[in-house]
This record gives structure tokens, sequence and C-alpha cells, in this order.
């Protein structure tokens, strides 16, 4: 079937997130986790006494991808109901099973829990990539760990690290967004099987009364979608608060995602650093010559948009009122997909960002060599001292010798020339001024912390997401 170019589709399916994820947040899934959800439930409650066939159940269980999504429209169109929709729906390719379908459950023992089932995979397909991203840039750590580079504060030239060391600085941020991920995912709760109002009425009334019964039901459906825990008590629905503190988890993959590409967006114009450009890539329609960081700029705008779109459940979880209100329904639809959805987006771009970052070496020493003579006074200074010098008079001529430089490279544009300054200089004849100039001797310990940091951060991190680590990048535009 051909394309329908008249009609608006999301780009974050069509040019961002990966496949995977896109069907994550699908109606197959989604309504394929309902039917399951919908057996999972019977076949509990068969267990615990009430009369339902092995017929019925295994007529369920061959009809829960057969989705007849026509047949569901019709219904829906009927009731205004969406899940009751889809129970007529399944009822009708599983006719001996339409009579105990959804039997003592209301809506939310299957939306709620299937959204529950859904973000769990789809933070643990999230967990992989940061692993996978976490890799890359170590990698990238390990080969530039001991390369001298500016270090900026305040975008302002200031002592040197390594580019490196600097890499650390990014990977460290995405291994705490890994540790937050797997935090959720780890205590994550179910809905659980709660009834309407959260109370269990209907399902006591099933089994006359049984307490027990009732609390094995709940707990029988939770562990067989993998769930440790079930909420404790709910209302109609599972604490609004929940989304809440999983999307927040994807909003901290962005700030961390945005920080990192802007900052090789700064390095880019540099011309320090950049992100892969491909050999017929244009920069710009019409300045022929650029090479413009588009995959951090679109990663750092994608980020942006789950960071707002973070705002939502914390709204949503605010407005809810005593059991339940339904104005959650429209807003979560939209927001919780849209923010899976441009976190795996953001999340593809940066696997394929550090697939293919380019250094400039030779730039970054010139960078150096015009900063570091600055730099280098204090140890220039001390040098002089050992040398029998004053270390007043000294810290003078440094002075001097510096405002003077200064002025040459900022009302002249010529370069640095402190240290000829300071070689012509008979106060200084003593002091080696090339073996003070070696910009390895001013990074510190940064390559050391790279190697320090791969073992104790990474490493774990590799042990533990060995399979996923060789993901390559659906990158699509």
């Amino acid at each position: 079937m051909a394309k329908d170019t008249a009609i608006y589709t999301s780009p974050l399916v069509e040019r961002n997130a990966s496949a995977e994820m896109a069907e994550l947040f699908g109606p197959d899934k989604k309504f394929g986790t309902w039917r399951r959800l919908w057996l999972e439930l019977a076949r509990a409650e068969q267990k615990l006494g009430l009369k339902i066939s092995d017929a019925q159940l295994k007529q369920m269980e061959r009809h829960l991808d057969d989705i007849d999504y026509q047949k569901a429209a019709e219904y829906e169109k009927k009731f205004r109901h969406d899940v009751m929709a889809h129970v007529y729906a399944f009822g009708d390719a599983a006719p001996k099973a339409a009579g105990i379908i959804h039997l003592g459950a209301t809506s939310c023992d299957i939306g709620d829990n299937a959204d529950l089932i859904i973000m769990r995979d789809g933070l643990r397909l999230l967990a992989g990539k940061l692993a996978a991203l976490i890799d890359k840039l170590a990698r990238f750590a390990k080969q530039y760990r001991s390369l001298p580079t500016l270090g900026f504060t305040h975008f302002q030239p200031a002592q040197l690290t390594t580019v490196g060391k600097r890499a650390t600085l990014w990977c460290q941020d995405f291994a705490m967004d890994l540790n937050e991920v797997e935090q959720r995912i780890e205590t994550m709760p179910f809905r659980g099987i709660k009834g309407t109002t959260g109370t269990q009425a209907s399902f006591l009334t099933l089994f006359e009364g049984n307490h027990n019964k009732v609390r094995r039901l709940d707990a029988m459906v939770s562990r067989a979608f993998g769930f440790k825990q079930s909420c404790e008590v709910t209302g109609q629905t599972y604490p609004r608060k929940i989304d809440k503190l999983l999307i927040d988890a994807l909003a901290s993959i962005a700030q961390s995602a945005h920080k990192m590409c802007n900052d090789i967006r700064l390095l880019a114009n540099l011309k320090e650093l950049e992100e892969p450009f491909e050999k017929s890539q244009i920069g710009s329609s019409a300045m022929a010559y650029k090479r413009n960081p588009m995959r951090c700029e679109r990663a750092t705008g994608l980020s942006r948009l789950v960071l707002s779109l973070a705002t939502s459940p914390a709204m949503t979880a605010a407005e809810q009122w005593l059991e339940r209100t339904l104005d959650d329904s429209s807003n979560r639809r939209v927001s919780i997909a849209e923010a899976f959805l441009a976190t795996d987006g953001v999340l593809e771009i940066l696997l394929n960002v550090t697939s293919g970052l380019v250094v400039y070496p030779k730039v970054i020493a010139a960078h150096v060599s015009a900063e570091l003579p600055f730099m280098a006074t204090e140890n220039i200074l001390m040098a002089g001292v050992r040398a029998g010098g004053n270390r007043q008079q000294l810290h003078e001529r440094i002075r001097v010798h510096s405002h003077e430089a200064a002025a040459q490279v900022k009302q002249h544009g010529l370069h640095n020339d402190l240290i000829d300054r300071l070689t012509a200089d008979p106060a200084f004849a003593k002091v080696d001024l090339k073996k003070v100039m070696n910009a390895r001797d001013y990074v510190g310990r940064a390559p050391q912390q790279v190697d320090e940091f791969i073992a104790k951060v990474v490493a774990p991190i590799r042990r533990r997401y060995r399979n996923e680590l060789n993901r390559k990048s659906e990158l699509k535009v």
C-alpha cells in the first residue's frame, strides 16, 4: 500500500526512534498485551477454583495476536469505550471464552498493567543502549587519555585537561542515568488486579468472600508478567506518580545528552572535535564548505522535547481526583509514548556520533600552545627562584611581559610571544623554558583518572551488558 502523504505522521517514528521502540508503543504490542493479561487473569481464576475450562483458555491462547482492528473500531464507535471494544473483538475471535473474558476486572486491570509492562520493556531497551553508549565513550576516553587540551570554565581557557578525561565527564553522566533506569526497572510495581476503585470488591464476590484467594490472584497475575511486587493499594489507576518517576529517568538521559552534544558543538566551532561527516553530506544549501554538527543539534532538540514532556506526568499525578479522573488518559497516550520514542531517538543519534568522533590533535595543540605560556608562568617563576632569582623581581618581570604578550594577541591579532620575551630577558637565562613548556606536565592525573574511571565504573557495566555492547545505531536520516 502506498504511503498516505496527506496526513501528519510523527517525526519521532519516521525520523528518530528505532523500529524496536516504535513497535513497542504500537497497536500490536498494546492490544496483544491486553489479550495476554485477559488470558493470565483467566488462568489464575481457573487455578483458584472458578469455572473456566481448558478449552476456553486454549482458544484465548490461539488468538492473542490475530486482532481484527476494523471490528474493534466498529465496537469502539458503538460503545465509546476502547477496552470493551477489544473485549468484544477478542470474544468474537475466541467465542468459547467470550463469557469469561475480563471476568471481575475493570479497564485499569488491563490498560494500566499493559502500560507498565510496555514501559518496563522500554526502559530495558534504553538501558542496553545506554550501556553501549557508555562503552563507546569509554573507548574514546581510553584512546585520548593523554592528549592535552585546554580546559574551559565559563568557556574561557582554563588549566589543561585531556581529551579523554573530558569524555569521562560525559560518560559518567550516562552511567548515573543507567543506574537510575536500572533502579526504576527493579522497583517498578505492577498495578495488579485491584478492581474498580482498587478495593477488589468484585473479586471478593467472585471468590465468595475468600480474601486469601483474592490476594493470591493479584500475586499470580503479577508474577506471570515478571513483576516482583504489585502496588499495595490503588484507586482505580496505579499511582500516576509512577509515570512521573519513570519519565524523570528519561529526562535525566536527555539532560546528559544535551550537555554532551552542546560540548561537541562548541568544540566543533573550535575545530578541535567533530561528529561524523559523510562523504556526500551537505552542510548548507548555500555555504558549500559548511560541516554543521547536525546530529548533535538534532539530539539537543529532541532532548529539550523530553525535558518538556517530563512536566506532563508530574501535572497529571497532581491533578488526579480521589480514586481517579479521566483527564489523565488523553495526555498519557501522547506524553509517555513520545518521551520514550524521543529518548530512544537521542540514544540512536549518540551511538552514531560516538562511533565516529573525529579529533584534530594539531588544532588542539595550537590552541594549547597559544595559552600555555600564560598557564606556565607560575612554574616559570618557581624555576627562576630555584635558579637563584628573586621571587618578587621575577614576578614583576613576568607580569610586564605577560601584559605585553596579551596585547600582541588581543590588539594586533599576533601569536602569543611571551616565551620569546622571557627567553630574551636575562633574568630568566638560567631557566629551561622548553622543559617548562611541556603540555603533558600540566594535565595533572587526568590520564590516570581515565583509567580508574573505566576500571571502577565502566567495567561493571560492560560485564552486565556484554551482549548489548556491539549494538549498531539505527540512525534513519
